[in-house]
């Protein structure tokens, strides 16, 4: 039998963006868990959980390094994923934020980060293989976007890699997040009243249900996985299914067409996404979860039952081409410009005539 003072102890982890969003799905769970030790949440304000231990601070502070000294595990989780936020802004708050986790990190010796990224830097393409290994090459276009934020992460992750060759850092990548809360360009899809389709190629659609993304970054905090680990549901759902589950019909235009348009107006300001976004849309991502399989990893919601939740969540929203419409806005919409290039050449003309005033 091991003497009680040489096994190992259970870790001391600590949450950033602890107080709302996936943060504090996180926090919940892992509060309640004999896996750690101690919790200790870290947010610019206190959150509602308890029996943790509330640090309350700017995640990009560099005196994070003062707060953390007592913390074996770091599970970043603190960033700005708003859709309609300035991308320019949300860029640098995230960049910022993730350069002080791992900085502050290795001058405190914690032992492990963990940070979340997304599938969507693999990249959507025509001739993806599906599912996607876990270890093909990073091969998402650089962007303003979201997809651009991730691929900024990552390269810190690498840098920080060849830095601080101590510390340990996994990166989580989900598939299409799903759940209370989640505002992304994929759920936005299934708010317009018509399916955005590029003519000869068909998506294929996997999801990453909160609670499976959670129970997943518990595993990376407890290092029974490490290095990039994917996450979704098992398998894909076809574009049939998803428009027989949905009621929603497809509109199909060529690539040309589609992406083009788009990428006007995101410049003139009416799209909140660059048409990059697109491709997440209309081309296949899916991932292979190989290495939480390995671990004895089962997701706990099936594609189907993460997209149904999905479509429930969706009700009273309204989305055309990326963007929010109120109710009456939906209405007059609806019949024209029900997805991102429906309607384009009156959106650019008044655009345009709002600028001319």
């Amino acid at each position: 039998m091991v003497p009680t003072s040489k096994r190992l102890r259970p870790p001391v982890v600590a949450v950033t963006g602890a107080a709302s969003g996936i943060g504090r799905a996180f926090l919940a769970k892992v509060a309640s868990s004999a896996d750690f030790r101690r919790v200790v949440a870290i947010d610019e304000q206190r959150g509602d959980v308890t029996d943790v231990t509330w640090r309350v601070l700017d995640v990009r502070d560099p005196l994070l390094a003062n707060r953390i000294s007592d913390i074996d595990v770091l599970v970043h989780l603190g960033g700005d994923y708003a859709l309609d936020a300035d991308s320019g802004e949300r860029r640098a708050y995230n960049l910022r934020a993730a350069q002080t986790v791992l900085t502050a990190s290795a001058a405190a010796r914690v032992r492990r980060v963990v940070l979340v990224t997304s599938a969507m830097v693999y990249g959507a393409a025509p001739d993806n293989p599906v599912p996607l290994p876990e270890d093909s090459p990073v091969a998402a276009e650089p962007d303003t976007g979201m997809v651009g934020d991730h691929l900024e992460i990552e390269a810190l992750v690498r840098r920080s890699l060849r830095s601080h060759p101590g510390l340990e850092v996994t990166v989580v990548r989900p598939a299409a997040v799903v759940g209370p809360g989640v505002d992304s360009v994929v759920t936005r899809h299934f708010e317009a009243p018509r399916l955005l389709s590029v003519k000869g190629c068909s998506p294929r659609w996997q999801f990453c249900h909160v609670d499976d993304l959670v129970s997943a970054l518990e595993l990376a905090a407890l290092g029974t996985v490490s290095g990039v680990v994917a996450v979704g549901s098992d398998g894909w759902l076809e574009q049939d299914q998803v428009e027989e589950l949905s009621g929603l019909r497809r509109f199909e235009l060529p690539p040309g067409l589609t992406f083009g348009t788009a990428q006007r107006l995101h410049r003139l300001g009416v799209t909140p996404a660059p048409a990059t976004d697109l491709h997440y849309v209309v081309y296949p991502w899916v991932v292979d979860c190989s290495a939480l399989r390995a671990a004895g990893w089962k997701p706990l919601w099936s594609n189907e039952a993460a997209f149904e939740q999905l479509l429930e969540l969706r009700e009273g929203r309204h989305t055309v081409v990326g963007r929010r419409l109120s109710g009456k806005e939906a209405t007059i919409t609806a019949a024209g410009a029900t997805v991102a290039v429906l309607g384009t050449a009156a959106i650019v003309r008044a655009a345009r005539k709002k600028r001319r005033v």
